[in-house]
């Protein structure tokens, strides 16, 4: 869908990159052996992207680092658009559903990253969650967002040093005290 409306396989690419998880930062020859384009291609996109408000840039030593713009009026227009693209939506609805004491959920790996894969990483954090019903949920949904789901049930209390480890994006949180669920929350 969104390659439709976006001709730039590399546009795509970088809003992926710097747009899923607004916290991922890069410069010009990162972003070329990450995605295995010319300098050239990805810096028209760059600067595209900048002159248009959507990424800003400091200087880091010699480098030129680029992020998001968190303040643009659209940027969770676009966020809330590339988690539909990706299928993050699409696993929320049936993963969630009837799964036990959920507490939060997490994209990690390659997406929480901004990169674009054929597999997508999700922790579950929760108390006895009921592992066979996500083990079915999670393979209907693989047919839906046509990629490979690689899925982890962690307790809360050992959730926090596995974070630790990797990139996550937090899709999902119950606030106990308030009783309240939040989507899509970047860290």
């Amino acid at each position: 869908m969104l390659d439709t409306l976006i001709t730039s396989k590399t546009r795509i690419k970088l809003l992926l990159k710097f747009f899923l998880n607004s916290n991922n930062r890069s410069y010009l020859r990162e972003l070329e052996a990450e995605f295995g384009e010319s300098t050239n291609a990805i810096r028209v996109e760059l600067n595209r992207l900048e002159e248009a408000g959507l990424l800003v840039s400091f200087a880091e030593g010699n480098k030129k680092i680029y992020q998001a713009n968190k303040n643009h009026s659209v940027f969770n227009d676009i966020h809330n658009l590339l988690i539909k693209f990706v299928g993050i939506d699409e696993i929320i609805e049936k993963v969630l559903r009837r799964i036990g004491d959920l507490q939060s959920a997490y994209i990690t790996g390659d997406f929480a990253r901004g990169i674009d894969s054929k597999q997508m990483d999700l922790l579950l954090v929760g108390h006895q969650l009921n592992e066979k019903y996500i083990a079915g949920l999670v393979e209907k949904v693989e047919g839906l967002v046509r990629r490979k789901v690689n899925w982890l049930v962690l307790e809360e209390k050992n959730a926090g040093a596995y974070l630790a480890q990797y990139p996550h994006l937090l899709i999902w949180h119950v606030n106990q005290s308030q009783q309240t669920v939040n989507h899509y929350s970047y860290k």
